[in-house]
């Protein structure tokens, strides 16, 4: 029976409706294709045209002797074209300063009049020389007092005295206090206990002598004024 049965056409496979959906979907490709087509070439068609208005406008304005206006120039007014420019106005020019007033012509001094001394006769007796004056008695009586030198240790104040006068204090442990900036008994008794272990953390080789010869104690007294209390610890100045 399959030797005698023909074979069937494959069109007969597909459903008329498939079929139809088909042939659509391509002549819609087809419409939308050629219309891309299309306006792609008007557009081209279009730039050309721009182009050539463009080249005509600027062969035009060279045959008239203008400038093209470049695109991102500023547009070019015709009434400024057309119209003269006013010439610049002067700038104004001070005027001149007035003269200076003239100094008043002061009259020349008048020689002062001679004066007309008689012809008298010299006497000629010596005259005598005045006497030097006498010394009050009171002053040669009151004898001249010497003024009281000031002690070196002694100053205006008790904390300005020189840090040289604690026990203890060299030459050198002087210098090198000073250039931390203790110079006076009243720098070195301002210090706090914390301030005086870090100023003795600094004294290199002399470190520890501030704990051992007790300056701060020397410094409170000698700032405080009592130097019999200092005495009485220290020994004497």
């Amino acid at each position: 029976m399959n030797d005698t049965t023909a074979a069937a056409p494959a069109t007969s496979l597909i459903p008329d409706g498939v079929a139809a959906i088909t042939t659509i979907h391509f002549v819609l490709l087809a419409i939308v294709a050629l219309a891309a087509i299309a306006m792609i070439v008007v557009g081209m068609r279009l730039k050309h045209r721009r182009n050539q208005a463009a080249r005509q406008v600027e062969e035009n304005a060279q045959d008239a002797g203008l400038s093209v206006r470049q695109p991102d120039s500023k547009p070019i007014d015709e009434a400024s074209l057309t119209e003269p420019k006013a010439a610049p106005t002067p700038a104004p020019v001070p005027a001149a300063p007035p003269p200076p007033a003239a100094a008043p012509v002061m009259p020349p001094p008048t020689a002062p009049e001679e004066l007309v001394v008689a012809d008298e006769p010299l006497n000629d007796e010596p005259v005598a020389a005045a006497a030097p004056m006498a010394a009050s008695p009171a002053a040669e009586a009151a004898p001249a007092e010497p003024v009281p030198a000031q002690s070196p240790t002694e100053s205006s104040r008790p904390e300005d005295q020189p840090i040289t006068l604690l026990k203890g204090l060299g030459p050198k442990l002087t210098q090198t206090l000073a250039q931390h900036g203790i110079t006076t008994v009243g720098d070195m008794a301002a210090l706090s206990e914390a301030q005086a272990q870090a100023l003795d953390a600094q004294l290199g080789a002399f470190s520890g002598r501030m704990a051992r010869d007790r300056w701060l104690e020397q410094a409170r007294l000698l700032a405080a004024g009592d130097r019999a209390g200092f005495e009485a610890v220290f020994g004497r100045l």
